[in-house]
């Protein structure tokens, strides 16, 4: 229980050929979190400034690209770092801290994705209940949920892993996740895989609701021509956004737990990172280019942006 009162320094994986291309990596990896954060803050801040866009879905959406925020500040600042200063060492307690931010905005993106599901369900399903079923209260209670259940479940599996003493010091992987740390350890793995599934299986649920809302909206949908339209328009994206983060998420846990050694490092590299690349940047441009309000807003917003910008040049 040594490591318990003090941080253990671990290693991490080192990008291949990273002596040669890391200032290209950082570069690249600069430029993608740059990006997340600009799209992802614009979004927000049109939804936050418009009140037409002060309805459910808008704010809904407006979580998730927090979330998206939030879960790439986990990996990005810290990945950078090792790559301008060519050290991938991380402390025991940074490493917690990562896994902690990292796995609990997967779960946050699950369960927002959840409620937005549950949002079109009503919306499309029962538009005339909408405004009484979806009240202020309501979707307070759901963005709760939607960010205290994940985070909640994180916490034990974070002091589970981490209360354990290490044996080995290297986490095959870019960055800290809560199995790698449960493989470090010499103790049983019994209690982590137990509580491991009872988290499956709450995000199981979670899963099934998704499937059982989109069932009743096909089957909705299929009775007037705006019903097919309103579900093109505002699910087409939410199912995209469902269907990559699930197979990504999917790999990443069933590879940690049970994958093998001889699939390619690239490989697994790309489909470990597609998790923390891919949603932050896809989620809000699909919405923002696919919901006819958001993106007339996001456009309106550029252009007013360019406008002040074109007059202050004149000015000066």
């Amino acid at each position: 229980m040594d490591n318990m009162s003090y941080p253990v320094i671990l290693t991490l994986m080192v990008p291949k050929e990273s002596k040669s291309y890391r200032h290209l990596y950082f570069t690249c990896f600069l430029f993608l979190y740059l990006l997340i954060l600009s799209i992802n803050i614009r979004l927000v801040m049109v939804i936050i400034m418009t009140k037409t866009l002060h309805e459910p879905m808008y704010i809904f959406l407006s979580h998730l690209c927090i979330n998206g925020v939030y879960g790439a500040s986990g990996f990005y600042p810290k990945f950078l770092s090792d790559l301008i200063l060519d050290s991938y060492v991380i402390s025991s307690h940074m490493c917690a801290l990562q896994s902690f931010v990292i796995y609990s905005s997967l779960l946050c993106e699950f369960t927002i994705l959840t409620v937005m599901s549950f949002d079109r369900y009503i919306a499309i399903c029962k538009p005339l209940d909408y405004h009484s079923k979806l009240t202020k209260f309501t979707c307070l209670k759901l963005i709760l949920f939607s960010w205290i259940v994940p985070n909640f479940s994180v916490i034990p599996a974070a002091l589970l892993s981490n209360l354990k003493p290490f044996c080995k010091y290297h986490i095959d992987k870019l960055y800290c996740d809560n199995w790698s740390i449960v493989k470090l350890s010499c103790a049983s793995s019994f209690v982590n895989n137990v509580y491991g599934y009872i988290v499956a299986v709450i995000f199981f649920i979670c899963a099934v609701i998704i499937i059982v809302s989109y069932v009743k909206l096909i089957f909705a949908c299929k009775a007037s021509l705006e019903s097919r339209k309103k579900f093109w328009q505002t699910c087409l994206p939410h199912i995209l956004s469902l269907i990559n983060f699930t197979l990504a998420l999917l790999f990443d846990v069933m590879f940690s737990r049970y994958g093998s050694n001889d699939i390619p490092e690239s490989l697994r590299n790309f489909l470990a990172l597609e998790l923390i690349i891919v949603p932050p940047v896809f989620n809000p441009v699909i919405y923002g280019l696919n919901i006819t309000a958001v993106r007339k807003q996001v456009f309106n917003s550029c252009v007013a942006a360019r406008v002040k910008v074109s007059g202050a040049r004149k000015k000066g």
